[in-house]
């Protein structure tokens, strides 16, 4: 008789429900091979609640059947420190990638991941405005401005865009998404591009000014960032039209 251990491993091989359900190992009454099969039909249950949600949010993606659609989404809307950064995303008609989310609801470790998987199997361009661009022309038009470098980092030509609560001054046909990140799967790929792009930008920027903690805030107005002002003054990254930046600008500068 073979091993619990070896009947694991091939209750883990097993790839569908109904496949598990018609196995011969749920003859086996040891405990061990029960709870084997008991913790693969959850795993096997999740991954098919994924793959169902990620059938879902393709719906807008669906809605323009021979169309190449790209979807758009930034980060760094809130924060008092660094650039503002928007990514554009077409997926492939072969994409699947279940789990697929708004990027702030996922881990750093499956956002980094996501990233590396859109990144080898999608075509996505990176658009950035920077903090003098949001202080000369505010926050909401500096994404705008991100968004639409994004676009032309594409390498290919859309037809239809996705935006997440946005619209954009552009020929291109669109659709504005209310939680746009967490309704369509290349709105959320492009969620995840942005933030991690951006969080990476702010980790850099944390070895260039110590002491505002940005590797861990990314540029938000947490208590130890705020402390960092106070102590270091205002650094070249910060958006002077922001409070309480604004209020620090006679301060201590660095460049």
């Amino acid at each position: 008789m073979a091993t619990i251990s070896e009947v694991t491993k091939e209750i883990k091989l097993i790839e569908s429900l109904e496949a598990l359900e018609s196995c011969p190992h749920h003859k086996d009454e040891r405990a061990g091979v029960q709870k084997a099969l008991l913790q693969h039909r959850n795993r096997l249950e999740k991954q098919a609640l994924l793959l169902e949600k990620y059938e879902y949010m393709m719906r807008y993606e669906n809605e323009h059947p021979g169309k190449v659609v790209a979807g758009i989404d930034e980060a760094g809307r809130g924060p008092i420190a660094g650039e503002v950064v928007a990514a554009a995303v077409i997926l492939p008609d072969d994409f699947k990638l279940p789990g697929l989310d708004d990027s702030k609801k996922l881990s750093v470790k499956k956002r980094l991941e996501f990233r590396e998987f859109i990144m080898a199997h999608a075509d996505y361009g990176i658009g950035i405005a920077t903090s003098e661009e949001i202080d000369e022309y505010n926050i909401y038009q500096a994404a705008k401005i991100a968004m639409n470098r994004a676009l032309e980092n594409l390498t290919e030509q859309p037809d239809h865009l996705l935006i997440d609560a946005m619209t954009l001054d552009t020929d291109i046909e669109q659709t504005s998404i209310i939680k746009g990140d967490a309704n369509s799967n290349s709105i959320a790929a492009a969620s995840v591009l942005a933030k991690t792009t951006r969080d990476m930008m702010m980790d850099s920027y944390s070895k260039e000014f110590p002491g505002y903690d940005f590797e861990n805030n990314k540029g938000y107005g947490t208590r130890k960032h705020l402390d960092g002002i106070e102590n270091f003054g205002v650094t070249k990254i910060h958006r002077k039209t922001f409070e309480p930046v604004k209020s620090k600008i006679n301060q201590k500068t660095l460049f």
